[in-house]
Protein backbone atom coordinates (compact mmCIF):
# COMPACT_ATOMS: atom_id res chain seq x y z
CA UNK A 1 0.00 0.00 0.00
CA UNK A 2 0.83 3.77 -0.52
CA UNK A 3 0.46 6.46 1.38
CA UNK A 4 0.29 10.38 -0.09
CA UNK A 5 0.15 12.99 2.61
CA UNK A 6 -1.13 16.34 0.79
CA UNK A 7 -1.19 19.66 1.84
CA UNK A 8 -1.53 23.06 0.67
CA UNK A 9 1.47 25.38 0.49
CA UNK A 10 4.84 23.94 2.12
CA UNK A 11 5.01 23.20 5.76
CA UNK A 12 6.73 26.87 6.68
CA UNK A 13 8.08 26.01 10.63
CA UNK A 14 11.43 24.54 10.97
CA UNK A 15 10.48 22.44 14.28
CA UNK A 16 7.63 20.91 12.14
CA UNK A 17 10.18 20.23 9.55
CA UNK A 18 11.99 18.55 11.03
CA UNK A 19 9.28 16.29 12.95
CA UNK A 20 7.46 14.88 10.13
CA UNK A 21 10.74 13.85 8.33
CA UNK A 22 11.68 11.81 11.49
CA UNK A 23 8.36 10.34 11.31
CA UNK A 24 8.26 9.77 7.59
CA UNK A 25 12.10 8.48 7.55
CA UNK A 26 10.34 6.02 10.60
CA UNK A 27 7.47 5.12 8.07
CA UNK A 28 9.88 4.12 5.13
CA UNK A 29 10.18 0.69 7.22
CA UNK A 30 6.55 -0.20 6.47
CA UNK A 31 5.15 1.29 3.56
CA UNK A 32 5.77 3.31 0.82
CA UNK A 33 4.89 7.10 1.65
CA UNK A 34 5.22 10.37 -0.27
CA UNK A 35 4.24 13.86 0.64
CA UNK A 36 2.61 16.03 -2.05
CA UNK A 37 2.82 20.17 -1.65
CA UNK A 38 0.23 22.09 -3.77
CA UNK A 39 1.47 25.34 -3.93
CA UNK A 40 -0.17 28.40 -2.31
CA UNK A 41 -1.89 30.43 -4.63
CA UNK A 42 -0.62 33.60 -5.93
CA UNK A 43 -2.46 37.02 -4.80
CA UNK A 44 -4.94 35.01 -2.78
CA UNK A 45 -5.29 38.02 -0.59
CA UNK A 46 -7.37 39.51 -3.47
CA UNK A 47 -9.45 36.57 -3.61
CA UNK A 48 -12.73 35.71 -1.41
CA UNK A 49 -12.58 32.76 1.16
CA UNK A 50 -14.94 30.43 -1.23
CA UNK A 51 -12.97 31.53 -4.69
CA UNK A 52 -9.84 30.54 -2.80
CA UNK A 53 -11.38 27.43 -1.59
CA UNK A 54 -13.04 26.34 -5.18
CA UNK A 55 -8.88 27.08 -6.83
CA UNK A 56 -7.95 25.04 -4.04
CA UNK A 57 -10.13 22.24 -4.71
CA UNK A 58 -9.77 21.95 -8.46
CA UNK A 59 -6.15 21.86 -7.69
CA UNK A 60 -6.71 18.81 -5.06
CA UNK A 61 -8.87 17.31 -7.09
CA UNK A 62 -6.37 17.13 -10.73
CA UNK A 63 -4.06 15.16 -8.71
CA UNK A 64 -6.49 12.84 -7.37
CA UNK A 65 -6.94 9.23 -9.76
CA UNK A 66 -9.78 7.38 -10.04
CA UNK A 67 -8.76 4.59 -7.88
CA UNK A 68 -6.98 6.47 -5.21
CA UNK A 69 -8.61 6.48 -1.48
CA UNK A 70 -9.04 9.74 -0.37
CA UNK A 71 -9.36 11.03 3.18
CA UNK A 72 -9.59 14.89 4.18
CA UNK A 73 -8.59 15.49 7.75
CA UNK A 74 -11.40 17.37 8.54
CA UNK A 75 -12.79 18.63 12.03
CA UNK A 76 -16.34 16.68 11.80
CA UNK A 77 -14.35 13.47 10.25
CA UNK A 78 -14.36 10.14 12.11
CA UNK A 79 -12.60 10.08 15.41
CA UNK A 80 -10.62 6.84 15.94
CA UNK A 81 -7.71 6.28 18.76
CA UNK A 82 -4.43 4.89 17.67
CA UNK A 83 -5.45 1.30 18.03
CA UNK A 84 -8.40 1.69 16.07
CA UNK A 85 -7.08 4.11 13.48
CA UNK A 86 -4.45 1.02 13.06
CA UNK A 87 -7.16 -1.56 12.42
CA UNK A 88 -8.68 1.12 9.91
CA UNK A 89 -5.22 0.55 8.24
CA UNK A 90 -5.61 -3.16 8.06
CA UNK A 91 -8.66 -3.13 7.02
CA UNK A 92 -7.53 -1.18 4.23
CA UNK A 93 -4.68 -3.19 3.58
CA UNK A 94 -6.61 -6.57 3.84
CA UNK A 95 -9.27 -5.15 0.85
CA UNK A 96 -6.00 -4.65 -1.31
CA UNK A 97 -6.33 -0.43 -1.01
CA UNK A 98 -3.57 0.29 -2.99
CA UNK A 99 -3.19 4.18 -2.14
CA UNK A 100 -4.31 6.22 0.06
CA UNK A 101 -4.48 10.28 -0.19
CA UNK A 102 -4.72 11.99 3.11
CA UNK A 103 -5.54 15.69 2.17
CA UNK A 104 -4.93 18.86 4.28
CA UNK A 105 -7.00 21.44 3.39
CA UNK A 106 -5.41 24.81 3.75
CA UNK A 107 -6.12 27.98 6.25
CA UNK A 108 -10.14 27.86 5.27
CA UNK A 109 -10.57 24.17 4.61
CA UNK A 110 -11.86 22.33 1.46
CA UNK A 111 -14.41 23.42 -0.99
CA UNK A 112 -17.92 20.97 -1.17
CA UNK A 113 -16.26 19.64 -4.47
CA UNK A 114 -13.24 17.74 -2.56
CA UNK A 115 -15.44 16.42 0.08
CA UNK A 116 -18.11 15.09 -2.24
CA UNK A 117 -14.77 13.16 -3.87
CA UNK A 118 -13.66 12.11 -0.79
CA UNK A 119 -14.31 8.24 0.70
CA UNK A 120 -13.93 9.50 4.13
CA UNK A 121 -13.61 12.43 6.08
CA UNK A 122 -11.27 11.71 9.52
CA UNK A 123 -10.73 13.84 12.51
CA UNK A 124 -7.52 13.55 14.67
CA UNK A 125 -8.92 15.65 17.39
CA UNK A 126 -12.00 17.51 18.91
CA UNK A 127 -9.66 20.14 19.33
CA UNK A 128 -8.47 22.35 16.56
CA UNK A 129 -5.39 22.44 15.09
CA UNK A 130 -3.78 24.85 12.20
CA UNK A 131 -3.20 23.44 8.91
CA UNK A 132 0.83 23.62 9.63
CA UNK A 133 0.81 21.68 12.87
CA UNK A 134 -1.66 18.43 11.74
CA UNK A 135 1.18 17.77 9.20
CA UNK A 136 3.13 16.82 11.99
CA UNK A 137 0.08 14.76 13.83
CA UNK A 138 -0.90 12.84 10.87
CA UNK A 139 2.69 11.84 9.81
CA UNK A 140 3.19 10.48 13.58
CA UNK A 141 0.10 8.80 13.97
CA UNK A 142 0.61 7.03 10.27
CA UNK A 143 3.82 5.85 11.93
CA UNK A 144 1.89 4.73 15.16
CA UNK A 145 -0.52 2.83 13.31
CA UNK A 146 2.22 0.86 11.54
CA UNK A 147 4.28 -0.06 14.95
CA UNK A 148 0.74 -1.00 16.24
CA UNK A 149 0.13 -3.29 13.21
CA UNK A 150 3.85 -4.90 13.56
CA UNK A 151 3.72 -5.76 17.71
CA UNK A 152 6.69 -2.99 18.01
CA UNK A 153 6.79 -0.90 21.73
CA UNK A 154 6.63 2.66 20.44
CA UNK A 155 2.59 2.55 21.19
CA UNK A 156 2.68 2.13 24.90
CA UNK A 157 -1.18 0.89 26.07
Amino acid sequence: MKIDCCYIGKTKADYLKTGIQLYEKRLSHYLKQTTSIIPDLKNAKNLAISEIKKKEARLILNRIQPADHLVVLDEKGKHYNSQNFANWFQQKMNRGTSKIVFQVGGAYGFDESVYQRANEKLALSAMTFSHQMIRLLLTEQIYRAMTILHNEPYHNS
